[in-house]
């Protein structure tokens, strides 16, 4: 039988783990894969001629929150979010959808595909409500995506913790991944949201505060689920939703938490809201302290970040931090919801509209900023809005343009808030990204640091997950609408319009554990969950297109 190889003929090809920087090649592809151009006699079956074009991997989100519970919610309680907003309609290919700061599962799917990104990881799944995200996988087109598992204020581990239980630590870490065939552990407010659900109002100040009732702190949480999670050799060890998220002053909180590390590959999750100088809620100190915390990045390989850009406009906060819900209720006066998962997590839901005359939101615009033109290796660094929370994932290319285009930069510092220039140095920083980088940040970058070798790049083994550009001065406009995306090798949108839909992959890790420890994780979890500890594990049958990833 005849090979059928799809060619993408010409195009200026950005693929940095390849060393491509904008030279003109052509690719094959095969049964889904890149592959090496074949002998010189053989014909493909299709050409694309992508002459002119600037051709990248498919983008790789590695942090939003798309599926699960709390989003699920959200969607419930922001009903006038969704009338006011664009719907997507069914056509012969698609399903419809609404749209709103949180959109449905069809809208995420084909929104994220239609802007080039084709692989995109929830960020904070409690592992007891793992089905339901694992259903709405199921129900979002197009794209590969995966999750995160909430450990940071689980009981058990606290337990193993204080009891300086390493080994049956590091046995349930692996244990529960499996479990709730998840991609990695999740840190959100360590410690500090179990302190809210015993003390409503109540959270801890620094890392190295004792948690109620476990006999440990934020710092022991960090370290020892950090060293865990890198002796497993998961292919991304850890997560971290640092303590004290948007409170004024919280950058020591932050460095001390990058140093609580102690030297293990770490990530440190929307680092944009933990970058904050000044006190006590006041806004008259608040300003930026990325300069003191981008050193420390630029220092330490071991630490990478994403940044949670802050976009102007309406959104929803989504967090697994609780106190963080209440806080934000609190100060806009909004509708709050509010969730405790038993023995695990929590979180906290509230609208929020970001202002550009607000000083403290045009800093926190600022500071994302920061972070992007401070790091000094576009490899340690990865483009996020933490979306919703800082804004739509919709927002993509307008922060391309504002990395790649300092002018347009300037132009937008000179609508927002006139103190900010006096706060922060983006007012000085003249970086301009190339389209190089913006492949690293948005592809290479993040499919590196999650460990996914088939993702990101274009050599030979890589998944055919391409998106092709025409390219355009105004780079938001490149880059809102791709001529093409290619995934798996099939051609899924050609000019904003989808043309077949799929449903890709959930990736997950079963790193295996310490058999002997089950008896006890089964003799915990009778007594104190709700649910037996037999009908917790979600199935390998219960997943009906899924990728394990090795570790």
């Amino acid at each position: 039988m005849t090979k059928q190889y799809f060619k993408i003929a010409g195009g200026y090809v950005y693929d940095p783990v390849n060393g491509l920087d904008g030279q003109v090649q052509d690719l094959w592809i095969l049964d889904g894969k890149m592959v090496e151009a074949p002998a010189a006699d053989v014909k493909p079956a299709r050409t694309l001629s992508a002459s002119g074009y600037v051709i990248m991997p498919g983008g790789v989100d590695m942090h939003c929150h798309i599926a699960g519970p709390k989003v699920n919610m959200a969607r419930k309680m922001r009903p006038e979010d969704k009338r006011r907003d664009e719907v997507v309609k069914r056509t012969a290919r698609t399903h419809s959808g609404t749209m709103g700061s949180v959109p449905s599962t069809f809208a995420t799917g084909y929104k994220y595909i239609g802007l080039g990104y084709t692989t995109a990881f929830d960020a904070a799944v409690p592992p007891l409500s793992a089905r339901h995200a694992h259903e709405e996988f199921e129900d979002t087109p197009c794209i590969d995506k995966g999750f995160y598992v909430l450990m940071g204020n689980n009981h058990y581990i606290m337990n193993c913790i204080a009891e300086n239980e390493q080994a049956r630590l590091k046995s349930f870490i692996g244990w529960l991944l499996g479990a709730a065939k998840g991609f990695a552990p999740k840190l959100v407010n360590p410690g500090g949201v179990e302190v809210w659900k015993h003390h409503q109002g109540g959270d801890v100040d620094g890392i190295d505060d004792p948690v109620d009732h476990y006999n440990v702190t934020p710092r022991q949480i960090v370290t020892n689920i950090t060293r865990a999670a890198n002796e497993i050799n998961l292919p991304h060890p850890v997560h971290i939703h640092c303590n004290n998220l948007g409170m004024p002053g919280n950058w020591t909180t932050t460095q001390n938490t990058m140093n609580a590390l102690e030297g293990h590959t770490g990530h440190i999750t929307h680092i944009q809201f933990h970058s904050y100088g000044g006190g006590d809620a006041d806004e008259d100190t608040f300003h930026s302290k990325v300069e003191p915390l981008a050193q420390y990045v630029n220092e330490n390989p071991n630490v990478t970040v994403d940044v949670g850009q802050v976009m102007f406009g309406e959104t929803t906060s989504m967090t697994g931090d609780g106190p963080l819900g209440y806080y934000l209720q609190n100060v806009y006066g909004t509708k709050w919801f509010s969730a405790d998962t038993e023995l695990e997590s929590g979180c906290g839901i509230a609208p929020i509209k970001y202002r550009n005359k607000s000083l403290v939101h045009a800093l926190q615009w600022a500071i994302g900023l920061e972070w992007y033109l401070m790091v000094e290796d576009p490899w340690r660094v990865v483009m996020s809005t933490d979306h919703p929370n800082g804004g739509s994932f919709m927002a993509y290319p307008q922060i391309i343009r504002l990395l790649m285009d300092s002018t347009f930069r300037r132009d937008v510092l000179n609508t927002v808030h006139p103190e900010v220039v006096n706060r922060c140095q983006l007012a000085d920083l003249d970086r301009e990204y190339s389209l190089g980088e913006i492949a690293i940040i948005t592809r290479a970058g993040p499919a590196k640091l999650l460990g996914l070798k088939n993702k990101g790049h274009l050599g030979p083994g890589a998944d055919a997950d391409i998106t092709i550009y025409l390219p355009h001065e105004n780079k938001q406009t490149m880059f809102e609408m791709p001529r093409y995306v290619i995934k798996d090798g099939e051609i899924l949108v050609e000019d904003g319009e989808i043309r077949k839909e799929t449903f890709g992959r959930t990736l997950y890790v079963d790193p295996g554990y310490d058999p002997d420890t089950e008896a006890h994780i089964a003799e915990w979890f009778e007594q104190y969950y709700s649910i037996r500890f037999r009908n917790y594990p979600v199935g390998d049958n219960y997943l009906h297109n899924a990728e394990q990833i090795p570790t």
